[in-house]
Formats: structure tokens, C-alpha cells, sequence
């Protein structure tokens, strides 16, 4: 059992990604619009980008989620996608180690060209995260009172951009602020008013 165990939590922790589709793991012929949701540390606490997902799904929305660790490659498919046609807008949202994933990803994306419409980080870790790349709209919820910073912009950031604190939500904190029903419809409602 314990052999088990073990297997379980190296899959876990060392899968690159997990397609949520309706067309399991497949995008649909013309998926003009792709939302990547983006784990964080150990692609286990951040089970909200799974649930937010399969909501963005039920509004027809393509939607797939991903271990933070699989960054680069998520960049370059994300602009072969772009500049095959395919996509033609992208929005990044990640969580924690997800959220300095989002800013690699929108920073190599600027790097090639290549716009992203929306990108939201969910209490991203101090790394000093920096809000960079060609990005629309930039929105970075975090809990001043726990592990998430607010963030900053980089020179080379054009977009609009927003730190905004939500530790006076009740009971959110940096291991919830993904699963929260408040945050879950404001970035749901985010996304929506982006497309």
C-alpha cells in the first residue's frame, strides 16, 4: 500500500499537465479561444483551476489545466497555436507557483509576438513576480495577510494592470483563494467579459 502511495504522489507531482476538454484532452476543430489554468506547488492544492475548468466548459468556453513545471512548453504550444490561427485569444490563469507561471508564460509570449488577452494570477508566492509581456489586462488577486504579494510591473509590461486584496473575504486564504466562490465567479466574470 505504502509502494502504492508513493506512485501515486511521484505521478502526481511530475505530470506535466491534464487536459479538461469536452472532447477529452482534444480541442475542438476551431478553438479560437483557449484558457490555460495553470496549477500550483505540487499540482495538487490548486484543484479550484479544475472546478473553474469545467465551469468555463458548461459556457462553451476551451479550457485545459496544467502543472505550473510545464510552463515553456505551454508557451511555445500556446504560440504555434496563435500563429497557426487556431487561437486567436488567449487568457492565462494560474494559482500560487501557477501565478509566476502565468507571468513566464505571458513574459515569452511578449518575447514572440504573440498578445494575450487576459491574464489573472491567484496569490502567486513572493518570487517577485513581475507583470510582464503584451497582456490586455493584467489582474492579480492576492491575500495581503498570507503567503500571496501584491506584484509589480516589469518595463517591458504593456496592458492594463490591477493588484487587488482580498483578505477581507471571509475565511479566504492561500490554500482556498482557488476554491472560493467568490473569486471562482470573479474570474469566471473576468473571462467572460474579456471574450
Amino acid at each position: 500500500m505504502r509502494q502504492l502511495a508513493v506512485l501515486v504522489l511521484v505521478t502526481l507531482l511530475f505530470r506535466p499537465s491534464i487536459g479538461i476538454t469536452a472532447a477529452q484532452g482534444n480541442p475542438p476543430p476551431k478553438a479560437y479561444v483557449h484558457v490555460y489554468l495553470i496549477r500550483g506547488l505540487l499540482n495538487v492544492f490548486s484543484l479550484g483551476m479544475d472546478e473553474i475548468a469545467a465551469k468555463l466548459q458548461k459556457h462553451g468556453i476551451y479550457a485545459t489545466v496544467h502543472n505550473h513545471l510545464a510552463w515553456p512548453t505551454l508557451a511555445e504550444g500556446a504560440a504555434a497555436e496563435y500563429k497557426s490561427g487556431r487561437v486567436r485569444t488567449i487568457i492565462l490563469v494560474g494559482h500560487s507557483a501557477g501565478g509566476d507561471a502565468v507571468a513566464s508564460i505571458a513574459a515569452r509570449l511578449g518575447e514572440l509576438g504573440v498578445p494575450v488577452k487576459l491574464a489573472i494570477t491567484l496569490d502567486p508566492g513572493p518570487s517577485h513576480t513581475l507583470a510582464s509581456g503584451h497582456v490586455d489586462r493584467y489582474v492579480n488577486y492576492y491575500v495581503s495577510t498570507g503567503i500571496g504579494v501584491a506584484i509589480g510591473r516589469s518595463p517591458q509590461f504593456r496592458g492594463k494592470f490591477q493588484n487587488i486584496d482580498v483578505a477581507k473575504l471571509p475565511g479566504v486564504g492561500h490554500f482556498n483563494i482557488d476554491k472560493n466562490a467568490v473569486i471562482e465567479q470573479k474570474v469566471i466574470g473576468e473571462i467572460r467579459a474579456a471574450l
